[in-house]
C-alpha cells in the first residue's frame, strides 16, 4: 500500500467514530436545523429562479412561448416609459433612504448615548407607529397631506398662506414624505444597535487628546457606527424602490414608481414575461446603486477621518 493510500484509509472516520458523531449535539442540530433551512431556501430562491426563466421567455396571447429571447430585456431598457420609472424608483429610493438615515441616526445616538434606565421605553415609542397597518399610515398622509387636510389647514390658521397648496399630494414628494415616515423605525433599530456596541472609552480618550466633541464624533462615533448606518440604508433602500401602496395612494401622476408597471404587466397587460424581465431589472439595478452608495460612504467617511 502507498504512503498516499495509506494516509486516505487514516483520515476516513471509522464506524465508531461516526456513530459518535450522529449522537452529538452538533449532529442534532444540524438534523433540527436543516429542514427548516432547506425549505427557507426553497422559498426565497425557487420564486426567484421562476422569475427569471420567465424573463427569458415571451407571451404569445394566453400560452408562454418558452424560446430563449432577450427581447424583454430590450424593452425593459430601451422604452423610453420604463427608463423614466426606473430613474425616478431609483432617485425616490435613494432619497428616502438618505433622508431616513439622517433623521433616524439623532434619534438613535439620543436613545443610546441619553436614553438611561429609560431606552426600552423609547425604543418602544420608537416601534409603537409599527402597530397600525401600513395601508393605514399611508392613508393618514393622504389626509395630513390632502387639499383640505392637516397641513393645508394649520397652514391657513397661522396666516403662512391664504388658500389651500395642492402640491402638497399627488407627486413625488408626498411619496418621500410617506415612505421615510414609514420606514424611520427600521432604520433607529439597526443604528441603535450600532452605537450601542461603541466602546465609550474611545470617545473619552479622543476629548482627552484635544477632541472636540464634533471631531470626536466624526473620527470615533460615527465610523465605529458605519454597519448600522450602511444596514439601515439597505433596509429602506431595497425594500422602497419597489413599493406599489405609496406611490398608488399618494404619488398621482408624478410619483409612479416601477412597481406600477410591473404589477401592470403581471395584471390588465398579461404580459408575465415582460413583467419577470422589469423585475430583474429592477433587481440587478437596486443591488448596484446600494453597492456604489455603500462604497462611496465608506470612502467619505475614510476621508472625513
Amino acid at each position: 500500500m502507498t504512503a498516499a493510500a495509506f494516509g486516505a484509509v487514516a483520515e476516513t472516520p471509522s464506524p465508531p467514530r461516526r456513530r459518535a458523531w450522529m449522537r452529538s449535539e452538533e449532529a442534532r442540530g444540524l438534523a433540527m436545523v436543516s429542514p427548516t433551512f432547506l425549505y427557507a431556501l426553497a422559498l426565497l430562491f425557487l420564486p426567484v429562479l421562476i422569475v427569471i426563466a420567465y424573463s427569458f421567455w415571451t407571451q404569445n396571447y394566453l400560452d408562454i412561448d418558452r424560446t430563449f429571447t432577450l427581447e424583454n430585456y430590450r424593452q425593459a431598457l430601451t422604452e423610453p416609459i420604463y427608463r423614466d420609472l426606473f430613474v425616478r424608483s431609483l432617485w425616490i429610493s435613494l432619497t428616502v433612504s438618505i433622508v431616513t438615515v439622517v433623521f433616524s441616526y439623532p434619534v438613535a445616538w439620543f436613545i443610546s448615548f441619553h436614553g438611561g434606565v429609560h431606552k426600552n421605553l423609547w425604543l418602544f415609542l420608537v416601534t409603537v407607529p409599527c402597530w397600525t397597518s401600513y395601508l393605514l399610515r399611508v392613508m393618514s398622509w393622504k389626509i395630513i397631506l390632502g387639499y383640505g387636510g392637516v397641513m393645508n389647514t394649520g397652514l391657513i390658521s397661522m396666516g403662512l398662506i391664504d388658500k389651500p397648496v395642492t402640491s402638497l399630494l399627488y407627486n413625488s414628494n408626498a411619496v418621500v414624505i410617506t415612505l421615510v415616515h414609514s420606514w424611520a423605525a427600521f432604520a433607529i433599530l439597526p443604528i441603535y444597535v450600532s452605537l450601542q456596541k461603541v466602546d465609550r472609552t474611545l470617545i473619552e480618550a479622543a476629548r482627552d487628546l484635544g477632541d472636540s466633541r464634533v471631531r470626536a464624533f466624526f473620527r470615533v462615533t460615527l465610523p465605529l457606527s458605519l454597519p448600522g448606518v450602511i444596514s439601515a440604508f439597505l433596509i429602506v433602500m431595497i425594500p422602497t424602490v419597489g413599493d406599489y401602496v405609496t406611490p398608488r395612494l399618494v404619488g398621482g401622476k408624478d410619483g409612479v414608481m416601477i412597481a406600477t408597471a410591473i404589477q401592470a404587466q403581471f395584471g390588465k397587460g398579461a404580459n408575465w414575461p415582460l413583467g419577470a424581465a422589469l423585475s430583474v431589472t429592477t433587481m440587478i439595478l437596486v443591488s448596484l446603486a446600494a453597492a456604489a452608495v455603500v462604497l462611496a460612504l465608506k470612502f467619505t467617511v475614510r476621508r472625513i477621518k
